[in-house]
């Protein structure tokens, strides 16, 4: 049987899935690769990958998909590795430059800037500005080097109330249920042992890695999430229609 084509996310983040996929038979019929977000999403799009550990706002740019199983990269409150990183007040800020590996992050910090802020700064790909939107392990041990750390799932949480999912493992066309079946219960069983994984994991002297896999990623794929999905999507389309094809 040809196999599963399955792209998941490099981060630290990810690791209780990969943990879970190591312990179970369903790795055997998946061809599986590491990718940074955005290129996660680009697999899926092109279809060079059938299930993917998509960044959400891929999600407008597929013809098809199918959100599968349980679990996301999520958070409730604070997820400690999405930020805008700056030198000023969010209210000061003139200028900001985006992360290249997941434009869901930029985009919500978009939503954020306009909805919440009520501010406009000028958007850089690159060179110096006021802030930057950063995402990941890159930044593990950063907030003290800035005068000013937003953590963007915070800040979603204070202005809607809800919790948020960055990513989501989705299907772009439809996946054999009982290998949907076996798949979940590997990203389940992952989960149900970050204890066991931590033991096994490199630690950091400036940054608490088991607090970060134990408490601030929240990998349960919740309706309270997908209600944040779907208004996130909403206001994406809102703000800016040309944002539809940024992933």
């Amino acid at each position: 049987m040809e196999k599963l084509r399955v792209s998941a996310v490099s981060y630290t983040n990810t690791k209780p899935f990969l943990y879970g996929l190591e312990h179970s038979n369903v790795l055997d019929k998946l061809e599986l690769s590491l990718d940074i977000p955005a290129d996660c999403a680009q697999k899926l799009i092109d279809d060079k990958a059938d299930v993917g550990l998509i960044p959400v706002a891929a999600l407008l740019r597929l013809p098809y998909y199918e959100i599968i199983g349980d679990y996301c990269i999520g958070a409730t409150g604070a997820v400690n590795s999405v930020f805008i990183f700056s030198d000023v007040p969010v209210q000061q800020i003139s200028t900001i430059c985006l992360d290249p590996q997941s434009r869901t992050s930029n985009n919500l910090a978009r939503i954020l800037m306009k909805k919440y802020w009520n501010i406009d700064p000028v958007i850089l790909q690159e060179g110096e500005a006021d802030a930057q939107v950063l995402i990941g392990d890159r930044t593990f041990g950063r907030k003290q080097e800035f005068n000013y750390a937003y953590d963007l799932a915070e800040e979603w949480m204070n202005f809607t109330g809800l919790p948020f999912a960055f990513a989501v493992w989705t299907a772009n066309k439809p996946v054999n249920e009982q290998l949907k079946a076996e798949l979940n219960k590997a990203l389940a069983y992952g989960v149900d042992h970050r204890v066991d994984l931590l033991k096994t994991m490199d630690k950091r002297a400036d940054f608490d890695i088991d607090d970060y896999l134990l408490h601030k990623i929240d990998y349960v794929f919740d309706d309270k999430k997908h209600q944040a999905l779907n208004l996130y999507l909403e206001f994406l389309k809102e703000i800016d229609h040309s944002l539809i094809s940024a992933v």
